[in-house]
């Protein structure tokens, strides 16, 4: 099953870059034709409201090992490159591994925290700026700013390395050593090579955003976002 497909049947983007700082009810701007930036680090340092919104967790079943992306090998190197620049290991140079089939990623013990759209609607329709805010106003009625709504944390990382004839035993130990202590290495077949985090820490992985729908200063709605433009 295609992860970023499954995901997206659910509302939720997987976060493309190394940066791994989001969490529930941030705003981030997102002006037309730029990357979106974080602008609060929690809607309650923007807006006042008598509604207080509700976190709630639940575990993800439907995501495993077995919902995976799969990509060409060298796509898949870029990929990974971001994934272990957030965990703070050095990308893996050419000269480590020359060439293989395929990447595959995948994670493991998957829980979702989310706020109910709804709750949010009155915690919008409710409220204020906590103090005279031109900038803000702006923003919020240009539909620029987008609110985390959901987030998807992973204990477990796993990228697999379809090999081919370049590729020998003695590349676990290298990875071993250049991994550190963040991945564990090993080989699931003799053509298949695994690394999987083995740090006891929870990864953001996917976000669920809507943008917050304005207009002359009245909340009127919000709108998930689902253009594909991989904002995070």
């Amino acid at each position: 099953m295609n992860l970023t497909t499954h995901l997206r049947k659910q509302g939720y983007d997987l976060i493309q870059g190394p940066v791994r700082n989001h969490g529930l009810l941030q705003l981030w701007l997102k002006r037309p034709i730029q990357d979106a930036q974080l602008y609060y680090s929690h809607i309650d340092h923007a807006f006042q409201s008598p509604v207080k919104l509700r976190k709630r967790k639940k575990q993800v079943l439907s995501i495993d090992v077995s919902t995976q992306n799969n990509y060409g090998f060298y796509i898949g190197m870029s990929v990974m490159g971001a994934i272990l620049h957030t965990l703070g290991t050095p990308m893996i140079d050419e000269g480590t591994i020359k060439s293989g089939k395929n990447i595959n990623l995948s994670y493991d013990q998957v829980v979702a925290e989310e706020v109910a759209i709804g709750e949010l609607h009155n915690y919008l329709s409710n409220a204020d700026f906590i103090y005279p805010n031109d900038r803000l106003l702006k923003n919020a009625n240009r539909k620029n700013i987008l609110v985390i709504t959901g987030l998807l944390r992973a204990k477990v990382i796993q990228i697999e390395i379809e090999s081919d004839r370049n590729l020998n035993t003695e590349l676990e130990a290298k990875l071993t050593k250049h991994l550190e202590s963040n991945m564990e290495v090993s080989w699931a077949s003799e053509n298949k090579l695994v690394m999987k985090t083995s740090q006891a820490r929870d990864y953001p992985i996917a976000v669920k955003a809507s943008h917050i729908n304005f207009d002359g200063g009245q909340f009127v709605n919000t709108l998930l976002l689902t253009d594909n433009r991989h904002l995070f």
